[in-house]
């Protein structure tokens, strides 16, 4: 298929961390028209964008979700079922949303289809269980299972053979990006822990244990333009490949750029269960939205502070090579402390957090 020619995506979880950039990324290209699937589907506000309402885990309504769009041309699994912070996620139900969604993709477009893309993450390489593999490169041995990653891409993998349509697979490592109907984002996370900090007068210390360990994160605009790239290049066909920022930092590192941001001292590690330390501090944050004018938000619906404690509390580094998707033709990269903060500033210049 070139360039030129019209194509037709289906996302499946569109209102997902990793699918708004992925719409704006696919319309953006005038050849591109995109079907969100989505329990709760928001207004279609493209003449070339739609929203359809279905549960993945009901086979039939996603494939009357998809009665006559017989023109779909390539699909982006992009949902997850729901999952307890950190811990084993729920194999059958996620293995059987991406069975779902190419049972329906092989009866309404069977002619059509040409690719299947599945949103995968770091949790493929085990950083959820302990010390996983860094840097992580996608030929990396598997871990004990269960891991439902791997029994999606199985599925994947296997449904391929003999069809016309290829697929690929994305690694991300935590998708940030300025988000404010996601709550499970680390950047306004940090932006409620700094506005408190300077709002109780005291510096920003890292609540975690990997101060001065190496990361890495995904820009979610980053992942998008990935997508598609691997969505569209032969040299990427039935392959997963591990997209980041293409750039590592240390936590030390990002919270002082984070304290410079909110003109704060940058203080030292004090490990600790955030969650419980943040259990009482509504009233606190109440404070800062008045004082500052802000939007009224519950804190719940603004920072993930679960998230945190998963992401602080990696004693090990976490980085992924990006070696192999750039030898098969993606170059992209972000400069992860400057994205960050930019998107903070997003957040400051939404009314969301103060400045």
């Amino acid at each position: 298929m070139s360039d030129t020619s019209p194509k037709t995506a289906l996302i499946a979880g569109a209102t997902g961390a990793a699918s708004k950039r992925l719409v704006e990324v696919l319309l953006a290209d005038p050849n591109w028209s995109v079907i969100g699937l989505s329990r709760n589907p928001p207004e279609s506000p493209h003449d070339r964008l739609r929203y359809v309402r279905a549960d993945l885990l009901d086979p039939k309504s996603v494939t009357s979700a998809l009665d006559g769009a017989s023109h779909i041309t390539h699909a982006f699994y992009t949902s997850r079922a729901p999952f307890k912070e950190g811990g084993v996620e729920d194999v059958p139900s996620n293995r059987a949303m991406v069975k779902n969604m190419i049972d329906a993709l092989e009866t309404v477009s069977p002619g059509n289809l040409g690719h299947i893309h599945l949103v995968e993450g770091s949790k493929w390489y085990g950083v959820h269980a302990g010390p996983s593999p860094s840097p992580a490169r996608e030929d990396a041995a598997r871990h004990m299972p269960p891991n439902f990653y791997y029994d999606q891409e199985d599925l994947l993998s296997s449904r391929q053979h003999g069809q016309r349509w290829s697929w690929s697979a994305s690694r991300p490592n935590v998708i940030y990006d300025f988000a404010p109907d996601r709550t499970r984002n680390i950047v306004p996370t940090l932006g409620v822990w700094a506005a408190m900090s300077k709002e109780m007068g005291i510096p920003l210390d890292f609540p975690g244990k990997n101060f001065e360990n190496l990361s890495d994160m995904t820009d979610a605009v980053q992942l998008a333009n990935a997508m598609k790239w691997m969505s569209t290049s032969q040299t990427a066909e039935n392959q997963a490949f591990n997209v980041t920022d293409g750039d590592f930092f240390r936590w030390r590192q990002l919270f002082k750029r984070i304290a410079d941001h909110f003109e704060i001292e940058l203080g030292q590690a004090r490990p600790m269960n955030v969650e419980r330390w943040m259990a009482d501090k509504e009233p606190l944050w109440n404070r800062i939205v008045d004082r500052h004018s802000l939007k009224p938000t519950r804190l719940e619906n603004l920072a993930a502070w679960g998230f945190a404690d998963f992401l602080f509390n990696q004693t090990f580094d976490v980085v992924s090579s990006m070696v192999k998707i750039r030898q098969a033709g993606f170059h992209d990269t972000r400069a992860t402390e400057d994205t960050f903060i930019a998107h903070l500033a997003q957040y400051q210049a939404a009314g969301i957090l103060p400045r």
